[in-house]
């Protein structure tokens, strides 16, 4: 349906009766489209394209005919148990990791003086950390590319990346997270890890003077992956039909349906802002191109290339607003997108965040154009962190909307939302923070996005797409708000898919 088209509806469309079309050219074409009333909701926003149940189900049918684009496989292997040992193996739900796998993580880069490898176990979880530079699954592709074959993933357990240089110094010393680890996650993000699970911790020493230049966090996140990729050749001998669970993730062309584009603001600064886009293996580092080396420039990655780890994060400064690995690997408006069988989701549009305001709006002038050519009916608009990414997020959203496509955006605001550059098409928007006082922690994970953002932002891109009234926010923070807000669209949403959760 072209914007033209939509915007030439009656408002009352939805009041229910008979819509009646008249064209006056073509032979006097007279049209009569019978509309079902819509819900009352006592004075709340209704669910602008419900269906009853009957109806649901014809078009559940219906879906089965839709183009299925791309299947992703992925067979998951529970981890009872993490030991290190003298080799690396994995049998009966038993993980051993080879601990002279030290040497070699110190080996792979001249910057990086020391590496330690140690399991944080689920009930000894009071242990101080480093800054926790990334949380990462432990996946390999068994068959296939990124984003499609089959996936073998490790569960129950996680890598995470910490460290420091000679000096002592924090990698990336401004608001880290530091501390005792337990006190210093905010278990239940999509980034963090779960509770419940083993986490096989590096802790790296760089080179004084490193940790905030791009080439100390870049050799950390190195020597990681040295200890990652040995798990993942002993993961890639299991059989599958040994897994204890399958998954099947379809990327569907849903005709007819809403065409909504994902768009998600990424770091790009440079120093310990930066990512790998379509390494070799899910969340790896080999074979990833740098967004800050491809110029920032947006990137169109399918659904299920982002879901099989096609995103590293080297983001590892401002914990509780940035995206780990682990978050791009859950991550949460995609799977929202992807579940609902109302919307054809396009893809994911991933964009850099320059440091030059020039470059800034340089990269924005490209998701416009990329934005005009695929014609969307809606957009979704996210970021993380904040500060002058604020920048150019406020830029995405204005080329998006002044081209006449209904746009929402996401970010952590809270008291310092302020820091957003305004202008109209940010009419309509979802804050990731949930602390009372509404600052920033050094809480990894705990400001972002998450299930329920998504909930509310797909409920706020439907009802402007239709033309829905969305009541202005009131201009301070309130978390009362947030949580209404977000029972209220589960209450008229409901949950996504259980196979698009993010656990």
């Amino acid at each position: 349906m072209s914007n033209s088209l939509k915007q030439g509806f009656p408002r009352d469309i939805t009041a229910g009766g008979l819509l009646k079309i008249d064209i006056a050219e073509g032979k006097e074409i007279h049209l009569e489209i019978l509309v079902e009333p819509k819900e009352e909701m006592s004075g709340r926003a209704p669910s602008v394209l419900f269906r009853s149940d009957k109806q649901k189900e014809l078009y559940e049918d219906e879906a089965a005919a839709h183009s299925v684009r791309h299947v992703l496989k992925n067979c998951a292997f529970p981890v009872t148990e993490v030991r290190l040992g003298e080799r690396t193996s994995f049998e009966d739900g038993v993980l051993t990791v080879r601990k002279s796998l030290e040497a070699e993580a110190q080996g792979c880069n001249d910057l990086v003086k020391s590496a330690e490898l140690d399991i944080i176990y689920p009930d000894k979880q009071h242990v101080y950390t480093n800054s926790m530079m990334d949380v990462q699954p432990i996946a390999v592709k068994k068959e296939g590319m990124l984003g499609e074959g089959t996936t073998f993933e490790m569960t129950g357990v996680y890598m995470m990346l910490t460290g420091t240089d000679e000096a002592g110094l924090q990698i990336a010393d401004a608001n880290v997270s530091n501390g005792i680890y337990e006190e210093n996650v905010e278990f239940g993000r999509p980034g963090a890890p779960d509770r419940d699970a083993f986490i096989i911790r590096l802790n790296v020493t760089i080179q004084e003077g490193c940790g905030m230049e791009r080439p100390g966090p870049l050799a950390a996140h190195q020597a990681l992956d040295i200890i990652t990729q040995e798990l993942r050749e002993v993961l890639k001998e299991k059989d599958a039909s040994t897994a204890a669970a399958e998954r099947e993730y379809l990327d569907v062309e849903r005709q007819g349906a809403l065409r909504i584009l994902l768009v998600k603001e990424i770091m790009g600064q440079g120093a310990m802002h930066d990512n790998l886009i379509l390494p070799d293996e899910p969340c790896g580092f080999l074979g990833g191109r740098p967004n800050v080396d491809l110029g920032n420039v947006p990137v169109l990655l399918r659904p299920n290339e982002v879901l099989d780890g096609g995103i590293h994060a080297l983001t590892c400064i401002t914990p509780d607003t940035k995206e780990t690995s682990l978050h791009y690997w859950r991550e949460p408006y995609l799977k929202r997108l992807a579940s609902d069988p109302e919307i054809d989701l396009l893809g994911v549009l991933f964009v850099g965040s320059p440091q030059a305001n020039t470059e800034k709006f340089y990269v924005s002038g490209r998701v416009g154009a990329i934005v005009e050519a695929l014609n969307p009916d809606g957009c979704i608009v996210t970021t993380e962190g904040f500060g002058n990414n604020h920048i150019d997020f406020a830029s995405h959203i204005e080329q998006i909307g002044s081209l006449g496509i209904p746009v929402v955006g996401c970010s952590y605001c809270g008291v310092q939302g302020a820091l957003v550059v305004g202008n109209k098409y940010m009419d309509v928007m979802v804050d990731h923070c949930v602390t009372e006082h509404g600052n920033v922690e050094d809480i990894l994970a705990k400001n972002t996005g998450t299930e329920e953002t998504a909930i509310r932002a797909v409920a706020l891109v439907k009802n402007k797409i239709v033309g829905e009234k969305i009541r202005q926010a009131e201009r301070r923070y309130n978390p009362a708000l947030i949580k209404d807000n977000e029972e209220l669209a589960e209450e008229v949403y409901g949950h996504a898919d259980p196979r698009y959760s993010c656990e």
